[in-house]
Order: C-alpha cells, then sequence, then structure tokens
C-alpha cells in the first residue's frame, strides 16, 4: 500500500456492533488521532450498518478501502500506526476465507459480500446518517429533483408500475397499483406512511436501512407523496428501534433545512412534511390497518378490509402505506429507470431483496440478493455453510408467520410465488437456518408461543385457534402428544386461514402446517415413540455420563444447581431424580472427553409409524390443494 496521510476511518455504528463495542471503538479512535494530532489529515465517519453482522465492529480505511473485521478498542493503535501512516496491512484483522486461508483486503474481495447484488445497502458504510451531505455526495435528492422539475403525478406513478416493484413488507403487492388507487381515490387530503413496525424474531432489514441511510427512505416517501397528491406523511418506527427513531427524525430536520420538506419544495410548489411516530411494542401493528388505527391513537388491533386503504385509510383518508425498502427503492428506479430494475429478478418478482440470515450459519447478517437466487446459494456462497460441520436440515422463511422449508428444497429460487408454493412465504426478509440439532416440532412451537402472545385477540379463529395450537404442541413436545392431534391441528388450522380477520391470523398456522408435511416423522417420533429425534425437547431427553470417557475432572458435579452428580469410583454419575435436564453438565464438559452424553428417553427402537406418515401427508396434501 501506498503512503497516504488523508484518510477516512468510517466505522459501522449500526446497532449491531454498537452491541459490539463500536462506541469504544470510536471513541478510541479519537483519542488516538487527536494523540497525534492527525485531526486535520484523518476523518472518523460512523456509519451505518453495511450487513456482515457476524464480524463487528467493522472498520473501513479509505483510501483504498482497507476492511478491517472485529475490531477491538486495543486494535485502534495499530491501525492508526500501520495503515494511517505507514500505508500497510493490519493481517489479522482482514478477513480470512477458512477454506483457502487467503485473506481479503476490500470489500468486493469478501465472499459475503461478491455473491450479493447491493443497491439499497451498500452506501451504508459510506454515509454518517445524521449528516445529509453524505447523502447528498452520492447523488441523493437527485431523483425528487428531477420528478419534481420533469416529471408530471402520474408520470412517476406509471415508471413505478413499469418496475414492476412489489411491496416488501410481505405481502408483495404491486407498488404502483398501489399508488394509483390512491391517487384516483376521492377526497383532497391523502397520506403516505412508511412502515418500519419490524417485529419479526431475527429480522432487522428495515432497521437497517432507517438507522444507516434515512435519507433515501425519506426521498422515496416525498415522491411517493407527489405522485399520489398527499401532502403529509408518517414514518411508523417500532419502539424498540430507538436509534432508528432518533436518525429519522434528524433525517427531517436536516431535510427541511436543505427545501426538500416543507412548502414549496425545490421551488416546485409542491408542499409536503412528515414526522415520525414511534410504535408501541405490538407485533401486530405492523399489518396495515393496525399500523393505521395506532397513528389515530386507537389500539392497534386490524380493521376489516372490505374497503381498501388506499381509499379509507388513516383518519378515513386515502392512504399510501409501504415498507421502509419499498420506499427506498424509489429514487433507484427513477434515477436508473424501470426498463433496469425490472431486469433484475424473475418474472413476477423484481429487483432486489434485502434479507437477515441468522440462526445456523457461519455468516449472519444482512444480505441483498437479486430475486431468483436460490436459498442454497444464500446459505453456502454468502453464508458460508453451517457450523461445525452440522447437517442442514432446512431454512423458516417468511417470519414467524412463514413456513419450514427443509433442505430438499434449497434450489427453489427465492421470490414471492415460489416460497408461497413451498407452504412458506417471502414475509419481510428473515430467513432463520436449522441445523439438524434443531427441533423443527419444537421449533413451531416457539413460532407459535410467538404469535399466541402477540395477537391482538380481536377475531376469535386467531385469538382461540393458536391458544389451541400452543396448548397441542407443548403436549406433544413434553411427550403427551397422540395421533389425534395432528388431524386436530390440521382442522384449526383451517379455520385460521378461511376465518381470521387480518393477515396475522390467516398466516399463523404456517410454520404448524409446513413443518407436519416436510417433518412428519419428527412428529410421529414425538407422538409415538416419545423421542425427540434431535435431542432438544426437554422433557423427551436425558443425561449421562459414559464411565469409560470421563477424566474426573468433577466440573459437571460442581457446577450442577440440583446437586444430582456425585463421583463413584473416580467418576461421576448423574441422579436421574433429581436431575432437572438443565444441560449444564452437557455444556460444561471438556472437550478432550466429552463424557457427557445426551440420550433419548423414547422406544430404543423406531416403532412403525408409517400409517401416520401416510395420513398426515395426505390429509396435508389436501388441505394444501383445497
Amino acid at each position: 500500500m501506498e503512503r497516504l496521510t488523508s484518510r477516512e476511518v468510517a466505522i459501522c455504528t449500526g446497532t449491531g456492533c454498537l452491541g459490539l463495542g463500536a462506541a469504544k471503538v470510536v471513541s478510541a479512535f479519537k483519542i488516538e488521532i487527536e494523540k497525534r494530532d492527525l485531526q486535520k489529515d484523518v476523518r472518523i465517519k460512523e456509519t451505518g450498518c453495511p450487513g456482515f453482522c457476524e464480524k463487528g465492529t467493522l472498520v473501513v480505511v479509505h483510501p483504498p478501502g482497507v476492511y478491517y473485521m472485529g475490531v477491538q478498542p486495543e486494535d485502534v493503535q495499530e491501525i492508526v500506526e500501520e495503515t494511517i501512516l505507514n500505508g500497510n496491512l493490519v493481517g489479522r484483522l482482514l478477513y480470512t476465507d477458512p477454506a483457502t486461508g487467503k485473506k481479503a483486503i476490500r470489500e468486493d474481495d469478501i465472499p459475503f459480500y461478491s455473491h450479493q447484488m447491493r443497491l439499497l445497502i451498500k452506501d451504508n458504510i459510506k454515509i454518517n446518517p445524521k449528516n445529509i451531505d453524505d447523502y447528498i455526495a452520492l447523488g441523493g435528492y437527485g431523483a425528487l429533483s428531477r420528478v419534481l422539475s420533469q416529471m408530471r403525478p402520474q408520470e412517476v406513478i406509471d415508471e413505478i408500475k413499469s418496475s414492476g416493484l412489489r411491496g416488501r413488507g410481505g405481502g408483495g403487492f404491486p407498488t404502483g397499483q398501489k399508488w394509483q388507487s390512491t391517487r384516483d381515490a376521492p377526497g383532497e387530503i391523502k397520506h403516505v406512511i412508511v412502515n418500519c413496525d419490524e417485529g419479526d424474531p431475527g429480522a432487522f432489514m428495515d432497521r437497517a436501512l432507517m438507522e444507516g441511510n434515512p435519507h433515501s427512505v425519506l426521498e422515496g416517501l416525498i415522491i411517493g407523496a407527489y405522485a399520489v397528491g398527499a401532502h403529509s406523511g408518517y414514518i411508523y418506527v417500532r419502539m424498540e428501534y430507538p436509534l432508528a427513531v432518533q436518525n429519522a427524525r434528524i433525517a427531517l430536520k436536516q431535510a427541511r433545512e436543505k427545501g426538500f420538506l416543507g412548502k414549496n419544495i425545490l421551488s416546485s410548489g409542491f408542499d409536503f412534511d412528515a414526522s415520525v411516530h414511534r410504535g408501541a411494542g405490538a407485533f401486530v401493528s405492523g399489518e396495515s390497518t393496525a399500523l393505521m388505527n395506532a397513528l389515530e391513537g386507537k389500539v392497534g388491533e386490524p380493521r376489516p378490509k372490505y374497503i381498501h386503504t388506499s381509499e379509507c385509510g388513516v383518519w378515513n383518508r386515502p392512504s399510501v402505506l409501504n415498507n421502509v425498502e419499498t420506499w427506498a427503492n424509489i429514487p433507484l428506479i427513477i434515477n436508473r429507470g424501470s426498463a433496469w430494475f425490472s431486469s433484475i429478478g424473475t418474472k413476477r418478482s423484481k429487483g432486489t431483496k434485502i434479507f437477515s440470515l441468522v440462526g445456523k450459519v457461519n455468516n449472519t447478517g444482512l444480505v441483498e440478493v437479486a430475486m431468483g437466487i436460490s436459498l442454497a446459494d444464500i446459505i453456502y456462497k454468502i453464508g458460508g455453510g453451517i457450523p461445525g460441520g452440522k447437517k442442514l436440515k432446512g431454512v423458516q422463511t417468511g417470519g414467524p408467520s412463514g413456513g419450514i422449508i427443509p433442505a430438499k428444497d434449497l434450489q427453489t429460487p427465492v421470490d414471492f410465488d415460489e416460497l408461497t408454493l413451498l407452504g412458506s412465504m417471502m414475509g419481510s426478509g428473515s430467513i432463520i437456518v436449522i441445523d439438524e440439532d434443531t427441533c423443527v416440532v419444537d421449533l413451531a412451537r416457539y413460532f407459535v408461543d410467538f404469535l399466541c402472545d402477540e395477537s391482538c385477540g380481536k377475531c376469535t379463529p386467531c385469538r382461540e385457534g393458536l391458544k389451541r395450537l400452543r396448548e397441542i404442541l407443548d403436549g406433544i413436545v413434553s411427550g403427551s402428544g397422540s395421533e389425534g392431534d395432528l388431524q386436530l391441528m390440521k382442522e384449526i388450522a383451517g379455520v385460521m386461514k378461511k376465518a381470521s380477520l387480518c393477515a396475522l391470523g390467516r398466516s399463523a398456522a404456517n410454520p404448524v402446517l409446513s413443518s407436519m408435511t416436510y417433518f412428519s416423522e419428527e412428529y410421529a417420533a414425538h407422538i409415538i415413540e416419545k423421542r425427540c429425534p434431535a435431542l432438544a425437547c426437554k422433557a423427551l431427553i436425558s443425561y449421562c455420563i459414559e464411565p469409560k470417557l470421563c477424566i474426573g475432572c468433577e466440573l459437571c458435579n460442581k457446577n450442577c444447581p440440583q446437586k444430582a452428580i456425585r463421583q463413584e469410583h473416580d467418576i461421576s454419575v448423574i441422579d436421574q431424580s433429581l436431575c432437572t435436564r438443565c444441560g449444564i453438565c452437557f455444556d460444561i464438559c471438556p472437550p478432550k472427553a466429552m463424557a457427557v452424553k445426551k440420550i433419548s428417553q423414547g422406544q430404543s427402537r423406531p416403532a412403525d409409524h408409517s400409517s401416520l406418515n401416510t395420513n398426515l401427508k395426505s390429509s396435508l396434501n389436501r388441505s394444501r390443494k383445497a
């Protein structure tokens, strides 16, 4: 590297990296730079999340774009000395390919990034979200300027229609069509709304955009308001996203100061302003009508949808509600054209999609890929495969209301329609990877439990159906399930899908139905054999210590909270009458011994449950076809 003294140090200060100590890294850089009197030559930029959360804190030194990972405060002095002052690399902080041992210097050299198509989140590491000038320097608000000076409202809508953009919040409704309905709806007062009430477990796509590049969302919102004839808007952010709220409010203030919000925007004669509304923390408020009720100060529960919100939304006025990612795509489409956007993706799902990749995968974080990429490519090329050489069992997509897809279907293209055909859905974009140690029955129970707690309770099918599903699944994982439970769950799920008031209730049974379809053997093992194949269900396993492997370290004995382990002839023995199956002994047993084992409490030989599997599969297939 060439020796340069004029540098910019970009440090990720998104929520993920802040949790890993990014604030201390920023402070260490400021102290070191001041100590060396480099304030005129080195600029510290606190940025949003660039995606590779597994490797935070992330630091990029420009020029030439050296990408450091896992940076700690104690690394800062070496980075300043070697890279900033002398142009050398700090090799131990570079990404190292686990297969080849090759080190990557720049972002594009890292496989996690090189297999993506990052149109929306690539600029996060280049922008201080609290500084509008960073966004403008990258062409920000150019699309708004073009729209207000060169395009009529209907032309904007036609461009969005031609792009094929579908809503990224989960429903996948054509964005241009929604805008057209609102523009054509009677009434002079109309509203536009950003939905940042992202409540899915494991999902943080909207949070990363709103924290890292709020002006891209705001620019899209203003363009949408112009297109549909709205003069007021709202950015609805969930209570648990304080940094997103802060950055959104700063973005609004700075946009007003620059003339992008308020009266007569850019001397165009168009007036528009927006405000931030903090959600109260209810998952159901992510549903469009529930969110609008919450905006009005009412309980966040859904309304019947016999009248579309595009005609009668917040305060009974025509309203456009799109999620964060949808709005952020609008400036891209205006700047590059609908033909460019529609050239990306599949026939019915255009553009890119941001996913949160979490669970049993080596590289967790945010990934942005073109629609149509396979689940296998996301997991193995971008995610780096499964940790510890474990076997992949499947993936859960679409949040708690999504389905569990088996490993055999991982070549499926990721788009709105293909995932639905598998009994799952795109949802807002979470991908949870599960390995052989994950019990699918217990995972379905977890999501049903979450949805049961988050149901608003307004309609009986969702409120009571989820409670009953939770009771049945609790029984199955505790060893008291019966064969009739499967048919009963199928019937309950059918009622929920047909009769629930909103999409939460209608899709809430997806984890149960998909898991029964693709993993019927696991249900059969739990019900007939009283056995958990994944050795995960607490009531169906026990722990034992193999005498031949025990090294007599007594770590298990010393750490057992129930004092259920005693020493006999220099080896440890577990008293099963006292054991609560907490698993501490299993976790603490030294790797060189691995004497503590999980064992199934069920039958030693698999029972014949082919009849149960056949009946279950045929019943579910009939249900899906219907």
